[in-house]
């Protein structure tokens, strides 16, 4: 496997800080098509799709512990994500990250 071009990696790195973020990368990686690109702007938009669902439920059942919760697991799927993207890897997110494949295709 050849490493990612640097155009690739600047896309996966910029889809994981927002949504907006992944947004743009969805946009960026239009001409030319990255794999590489795709496969964490997937990830990344999964991930923060996720993360505004389960805040929008917590906001209507607080409790304080869930939040904590929810917090930590997208701080750590992030961490995971953006490492990977900075490693020029692709490796899934853990749990969600095949899924994110498969339910995001629109995603090219």
């Amino acid at each position: 496997m050849s490493a990612p071009s640097r155009e690739a990696k600047t896309i996966a790195v910029i889809a994981y800080l927002t949504l907006v973020g992944a947004l743009i990368a969805i946009t960026m990686n239009l001409d030319p098509k990255y794999e590489f690109g795709r496969f964490h702007t997937r990830q990344a938009f999964g991930l923060h799709l996720g993360f505004l669902g389960f805040s929008l439920f917590l906001s209507q059942w607080f409790h304080p512990y869930a939040w904590v919760g929810l917090y930590v697991s997208y701080f750590t799927l992030w961490i995971y994500g953006i490492t990977a993207a900075l490693q020029g890897r692709k490796r899934l997110v853990p749990l969600v990250g095949a899924h994110f494949q498969r339910w995001f295709l629109f995603i090219k």
